[in-house]
């Protein structure tokens, strides 16, 4: 007797809060998000990247008044068909964030909150942490720390910390909508601002599942960043 397949549970609604918000200071002045990238923005790979992933179903673009035109005609000449909108951001990333999750679609179960500067994110990496997200309410991919890391006390090494407890943590950070709308509303009433999502729902006793991270998956902070994904994506196109 054949053996009976296991119907593959549907997942939620989700909704990609793209937060491109930021100032680019230490790119020399320079909009890090429209430099060239293997022929295109890097915004653009950054947007093509959820258009492509067949688990996220909307996007929202976060960014300061003076890019939402020049944003929105770069999603449409790279054919980003999945954007709702381009939504103006707000002088923290806590704010930003939140402006994006009141943009988002009302039916949009889970938010997957993504770096701007993040271009290289693959598939791989958005769907595993979609999926442990859908299952535990909140996820964010993880890579662990290559070096060796120091406790500093007043300019001397104090400590040793164990490098197996460490990781990076990337983007995009998925939450159930609900949550991280809650975690972040608490946030700014009480005037806290958060760098990392997840530390906006830790701060409420929720638990963030860990998945797998990528190597690849590198944020465009400075000059270097950017001959660091040229050099990714030749060694993708051989």
């Amino acid at each position: 007797m054949p053996a009976i397949r296991k119907k593959k549970k549907a997942l939620p609604a989700v909704c990609a809060v793209i937060v491109a918000a930021g100032s680019s200071q230490r790119m020399g002045g320079q909009n890090k998000l429209l430099l060239p990238l293997a022929g295109a923005p890097v915004l653009a790979h950054t947007l093509r990247a959820f258009e492509k992933c067949a688990a996220v179903r909307d996007i929202v673009l976060v960014c300061r008044e003076q890019d939402i035109l020049p944003y929105t005609e770069l999603a449409r000449s790279y054919g980003v068909g999945k954007l709702r909108t381009v939504t103006r951001g707000g002088d923290s990333r806590t704010a930003s964030v939140l402006a994006g999750l009141r943009a988002a679609p009302a039916d949009a179960a889970l938010v997957a909150v993504h770096d701007g500067a993040r271009p290289l994110v693959s598939e791989a990496v958005i769907t595993e942490a979609v999926c442990a997200a859908a299952e535990h309410g909140a996820a964010a991919p993880v890579v662990p720390v290559k070096d060796s890391i120091k406790r500093i006390a007043d300019g001397t090494i104090a400590a040793d910390v164990p490098r197996d407890t460490l990781a990076a943590v990337q983007t995009p950070q998925v939450f159930r909508r609900e949550l991280l709308l809650r975690a972040l509303e608490d946030a700014a009433r009480s005037g806290r601002s958060f760098t990392d999502d997840c530390a906006a729902v830790e701060a409420m006793g929720q638990a963030v599942q860990a998945t797998h991270g990528s190597y690849e998956n590198i944020k465009i902070t400075t000059p270097e960043d950017i001959l660091v994904a040229q050099a990714l994506l030749q060694k993708e196109a051989d």
